[in-house]
């Protein structure tokens, strides 16, 4: 069993509030790790609602669950049976002490919508990241972005498994898990969507031009586009709005959050096939990107800035204190800093930024610039 880092914050929150959510992509490891929260309690009761006797215990849910008000218990993948939330609601105001439920859920539309409507004041959410270099060390750093930081992926014993992993995991996705929204599209149309996406790892978003290759109208991309975005498989970055008086870029940008499965669909075997393909950059922003996601304290947001005159920060992170680093990321041994991104501290009265690059040491690029190895992103947010 391999540690996370989200573990003792979960555990923080099951002694707080009576229902804690576990959100994420399918196959980010929910399941492992609430398995290893079971040790932490003394009765536990675990739900897997893709089992039929599981399911078919909740078809009396109120008399069911009653018999268990000592214990947490754990309801895997309850997205399926989300008319639950408002029994849930009932059931704690009965009985309102912490660590009554965690639940755990892939696809966040439905999940994070009932639950907000429901268990308003009862509830706190967590997003699992797949691995990340807290949890798998410094040296993995290259095998995350190459293969992939969804445990499966990362964790076949050969690259060659690697692969036949994240192919059955899109295949899932396609022929299964996506088309159960009931959205209007095959499952080629949705794995020609994603490949799309792929090519357009890092740029802006441009929904009509996705349109062009598919007979699909442009309100079903765009459901499409959402529903992706539920399930953890894509990111649409959103740009930062502020009062500066500079022409903005509002369009957000779009990346596939996983960097393994954007090499999968791509046809990228190894690193040196990366390395002479043109997403190699895109790639590694993308990468860079999820980490610092994953490490982020509650109530900071993260974004773009870029102006129509060349003012650009790559990474902008806010903390809910209004405090702002900036970052550029560059897949280069010999980062420099772009005249766009000093035109944007300048535009933001930013005092710190980093210029993230693949390389060991940190050191100064210029006034109030630091080049900062992958390695060691903690060093923004400390």
């Amino acid at each position: 069993m391999i540690e996370r880092t989200i573990k003792n914050k979960i555990l923080h929150s099951l002694e707080m509030f009576p229902a804690v959510a576990l959100v994420g992509s399918g196959q980010s490891g929910k399941t492992t790790l609430a398995k290893m929260l079971q040790a932490h309690f003394l009765k536990v009761l675990y739900l897997d609602l893709e089992l039929p006797s599981d399911y078919a215990k909740l078809d009396h849910a109120e008399l069911f669950l009653k018999q268990y008000e000592d214990y947490l218990v754990i309801i895997d993948e309850i997205q399926t049976r989300t008319e639950l939330f408002p029994l849930l609601r009932a059931l704690i105001d009965q009985n309102r002490k912490a660590g009554r439920f965690l639940i755990l859920g892939s696809s966040s539309p439905a999940l994070i919508k009932k639950s907000a409507e429901s268990l308003a004041g009862r509830i706190i959410y967590h997003e699992l990241y797949p691995f990340n270099m807290d949890e798998m060390g410094k040296e993995a750093l290259h095998k995350l972005w190459v293969w992939g930081a969804y445990p499966g992926s990362f964790l076949a014993p050969t690259l060659a498994d690697s692969h036949a992993w994240r192919d059955a995991f899109l295949r899932s996705l396609t022929e299964r898990d996506i088309p159960a929204f009931g959205i209007n599209a095959s499952p080629v149309q949705i794995h020609r969507l994603l490949t799309m996406i792929a090519h357009s790892q890092g740029q802006l978003l441009n929904s009509s031009a996705l349109t062009k290759n598919f007979s699909l109208s442009l309100p079903t991309i765009q459901k499409m586009l959402d529903i992706f975005e539920g399930a953890y498989l894509i990111r649409r970055l959103m740009p930062f709005h502020s009062n500066v008086k500079k022409r903005l870029i509002k369009t957000p940008k779009i990346y596939l959050r996983d960097s393994g499965l954007c090499h999968r669909l791509l046809n990228i075997h190894e690193f040196d096939d990366l390395l002479a393909h043109p997403v190699l950059a895109h790639s590694w922003e993308a990468f860079i990107i999820e980490q610092i996601a994953s490490l982020l304290p509650r109530g900071w947001e993260i974004s773009f800035y870029r102006t129509t005159g060349g003012a650009e920060i790559d990474i902008l992170l806010t903390s809910a204190k209004g405090q702002k680093v900036a970052s550029e990321i560059k897949y280069s041994a010999t980062p420099k800093v772009s005249k766009g991104f000093y035109s944007a501290l300048e535009d933001l009265q930013i005092t710190r930024g980093f210029v993230i690059y693949p390389g060991n040491d940190s050191y100064p690029l210029g006034e109030k610039i630091t080049a900062l190895p992958a390695s060691s992103l903690h060093e923004m947010i400390h």
